[in-house]
């Protein structure tokens, strides 16, 4: 060892006592704060209250980013697997879009031909119908008059059937439009909603650097996917999405074949004729949350009653009996099944999205209740909390 490499040495070693010999003479660390269990209740329903407030203030903003994560939560799968065999991430999200575009517009495709079939056949009976319409008008004015009720009702009720014909052949090609090209419409809105787009493509670029964050921030699991959050979530949307799908196809078939039967037994002859135009709206209404089912039932009722009151009412029974099999069979056993989630739940997430998004927060409610049931079960299978209570004679 040379001269100026003992030296070296000497002088750490020097450096080295000096420091222990001063943190010798330094005070013992303050004992650390405890904050008391009620202190961190009351901080809690601060925090949460806090975060309310600004949620409400910035309430756009959190709608925003809210169904962009669930686009991207529901799309992610789908870019996982392009990603698995061999396409790079910056290509399969792109990909992804434009396969759900394309997919969407041949479901449209499909469904527009027979529908367009149906409309155009309606508006060349139209005449046809009121003229059966007037005729049947004819008959009940010279019943009531042979019961000595003495009420003009041919010129007001001719007048109103004409005018409801001249409002129907006005606003067929509107129906017509809505019905069979809603792919339209939808890319007319996401134009207005491309913040939610950038955003949902950002977070998936970013997908993989988001579940970690997650992953560091939440308990760690046991290393399978059944028992990984972020893969829970994606697959608690996907759940919400089939089961609303099958739930909208069921309906809508529902339908469409009760209006068939309808037709063939005599009591809706139209029904028949048209069911299938019936039952693809009234299971895109089903989309709707609350008013979809109302909406749905418009058209067949409409037609219904132009061509016989009788008809109508039976049409009004059968979408109410719909309705009623809906809302206590099918959509219970469907949902509950595909989100794992109390009905009674159910109608709660509703209302709570309703009255704060409107039509928007219903929508998006049972996804963000389906995520948040996993949360929950995740941080309960994950997280023991003390005990606030300690029983007495312990210790």
């Amino acid at each position: 060892m040379t001269i100026e490499e003992q030296e070296t040495t000497e002088t750490a070693e020097r450096d080295r006592e000096q420091e222990t010999e001063h943190r010798d003479e330094l005070p013992p660390a303050p004992a650390p704060l405890v904050i008391p269990r009620g202190v961190q209740l009351v901080l809690l329903l601060v925090a949460l209250l806090a975060l309310w407030v600004a949620a409400r203030a910035a309430r756009e903003v959190v709608l925003v980013f809210t169904v962009a994560s669930l686009i991207a939560l529901l799309l992610n799968p789908f870019v996982e697997l392009l990603r698995r065999h061999g396409v790079p991430r910056g290509l399969a999200i792109p990909l992804t879009y434009l396969s759900l575009v394309i997919a969407l517009v041949a479901l449209g495709w499909l469904l527009a031909q027979p529908i367009t079939n149906q409309v155009n056949s309606f508006e060349h009976h139209l005449p046809q119908i009121t003229a059966q319409a007037n005729k049947g008008l004819d008959n009940f004015q010279k019943f009531i008059h042979h019961l000595g009720i003495h009420v003009n009702l041919r010129k007001q009720g001719q007048s109103a059937l004409n005018t409801l014909k001249h409002n129907v052949l006005k606003g067929s090609s509107s129906l017509l439009s809505f019905t069979t090209s809603i792919l339209a419409s939808v890319a007319n809105a996401a134009i207005s909603l491309v913040l939610i787009f950038v955003i949902s493509v950002y977070f998936l670029i970013y997908a993989r650097q988001i579940g970690a964050l997650v992953r560091r921030w939440l308990p760690s699991g046991d290393g399978t996917p059944e028992d990984d959050y972020p893969t829970r979530a994606q697959r608690a949307v996907s759940s919400y999405v089939r089961g609303q799908l099958v739930f909208s196809i069921a309906m809508g078939t529902g339908a469409g074949v009760a209006l068939w039967i309808y037709g063939a037994l005599g009591i809706f002859p139209d029904g028949r004729t048209y069911a299938f135009a019936f039952g693809t709206f009234f299971g895109v209404m089903e989309l709707v949350p609350y008013i979809g089912p109302i909406l749905g039932a418009i058209p067949a009722v409409l037609l219904a009653l132009f061509e016989d009151p009788l008809s109508a009412i039976w049409v009004v029974i059968l979408f109410v009996g719909i309705q009623q099999l809906e809302g206590h069979v099918v959509a219970p056993q469907i949902f509950s099944h595909a989100l794992r989630i109390n009905p009674l739940l159910v109608i709660l997430a509703l209302l709570f999205g309703d009255a704060i998004y409107g039509i928007v927060g219903a929508l998006v409610a049972l996804p963000v209740a389906a995520v948040l049931r996993e949360t929950i079960l995740y941080l309960r299978r994950h997280v023991v909390l003390e005990p606030w209570h300690i029983p007495r004679g312990s210790g």
